[in-house]
């Protein structure tokens, strides 16, 4: 069976727009999150959030289509942007892409195009909506416009699965490179629904931290206090290739893909089932399809939103799944410092896990002070923790009850 390896890395996020500063403010537990600039959110409950500051497209799109894309397609565009020119995958003009493609998840796509296009309806008249509305609002744009950037003609795919869109997206592209339809996809996730609808609708479910007065602290996986996650945007990019293909190419490679679980709670439309019993099946449907043990696992990037009933359910399933090796893993939840970014998270998240199994540290949970009792496990809290991560698994669970988790594996360069 054919081999997947992580070749290249991108990310746009709260914390930063390119890998470096993603990556080192994650370590530091330095939180991204911050009152809204985006809109006046004073008449709102909810007036914080993680979001993308001062993003540079420079050559990751045409001018032209940088105007008229969506927020979601721009986030997509620069990161795969950093991931492809990370990797060296040679592909674009001139090169024939069949055997490349791309999976981007999305989750609500152009919803801040969806709110504005229709407020002009109404006060302007339909004469007045883009033409560019609709090609530019949908979810699979943003893998449309990164195929086209890179003439990558393989499979183009967008999953679409709440807030697992990102995990999905990578998990499917990792598939298809297992089963010989692709030799390389550039694969993850997006998203950009920090809009007056996108928060009202999460805030008036009550879903949404309130803490407005310390927005640093207000995303708090796992801790007794949180009060409910904070809304975020961005994408995280990963280039994944067959492993002779990239060997043949002389690429760096960051860590081996080996597992992916997907399962269904068939329990409720928000709600993740009582002890988080459709992540347990999830978690070990990626480790039994990587053909390892659990007590092989070192890490875990938990999806951790930072919600009442997610964190002590998520905790409660990993227990459940790894006994008394539980208390070994050293999980962490970036969200801490980037928010939920929704569709995008799992695409961020995963590009985290192969950081710290190719590093060898595990980041922070940022926030995390009063240990809660539903939530027993270690959550690396107070800095960075260096060890060995043979296997480490990413987790992202959705509303309608979507599961996928990923299991990463240090490339040991054979």
């Amino acid at each position: 069976m054919r081999r997947v390896v992580v070749t290249g890395v991108g990310m746009v996020a709260p914390t930063g727009n390119e890998i470096k500063t993603c990556w080192g403010n994650a370590l530091e537990g330095r939180s991204g999150i911050d009152r809204i600039s985006l809109f006046d959110p004073s008449n709102l409950s909810v007036q914080i959030a993680g979001e993308v500051r001062g993003l540079e497209l420079g050559e990751a799109l045409d001018p032209k289509e940088a105007n008229r894309a969506t927020r979601f397609i721009k986030f997509a565009a620069a990161a795969a942007h950093q991931a492809v020119k990370d990797s060296g995958l040679p592909c674009g003009e001139g090169i024939d892409g069949d055997q490349y493609g791309v999976s981007i998840g999305v989750g609500l796509g152009g919803l801040w195009d969806i709110e504005e296009n229709t407020i002009i309806l109404k006060e302007k008249g339909p004469r007045r909506i883009s033409p560019f509305f609709i090609p530019y609002m949908i979810a699979n744009m943003a893998s449309g416009v990164v195929s086209r950037m890179y003439n990558l003609k393989g499979p183009n795919i967008c999953t679409t699965t709440a807030c697992t869109s990102g995990t999905h997206g990578v998990g499917e592209a990792y598939l298809y490179i297992k089963n010989g339809m692709a030799d390389a996809m550039v694969a993850g996730g997006a998203e950009s629904a920090i809009s007056p609808l996108g928060i009202a609708s999460f805030a008036v479910m009550k879903a949404l931290s309130t803490n407005n007065e310390n927005p640093k602290e207000a995303s708090r996986p796992f801790d007794l206090n949180r009060d409910g996650f904070v809304m975020g945007e961005g994408s995280g990019v990963l280039v994944l290739e067959e492993y002779e293909h990239a060997k043949k190419r002389g690429a760096k490679i960051y860590a081996e893909l080996v597992g992916y679980g997907m399962s269904g709670d068939a329990y409720h439309i928000t709600s993740p089932a009582p002890e988080g019993e459709g992540a347990q099946r999830c978690m070990k449907m990626a480790i039994a399809s990587a053909k390892i043990n659990v007590d092989e696992i070192d890490h875990i990037n938990a999806h951790g939103t930072s919600t009442k009933l997610n964190d002590s359910f998520e905790s409660m399933a990993i227990t459940k799944v790894f006994g008394s090796h539980a208390k070994s893993i050293s999980v962490c939840s970036t969200k801490g410092v980037t928010g939920h970014c929704l569709g995008a998270a799992g695409g961020i998240e995963a590009v985290y896990t192969a950081l710290a199994v190719h590093h060898g540290v595990v980041p922070p949970t940022a926030n995390y002070q009063t240990p809660d009792p539903e939530c027993t496990l270690d959550y690396t809290v107070g800095g960075p923790r260096e060890r060995k991560i043979r296997y480490a698994l990413s987790n992202s669970f959705g509303f309608g009850g979507t599961n996928g988790t990923l299991a990463f594996k240090h490339f040991d360069g054979k």
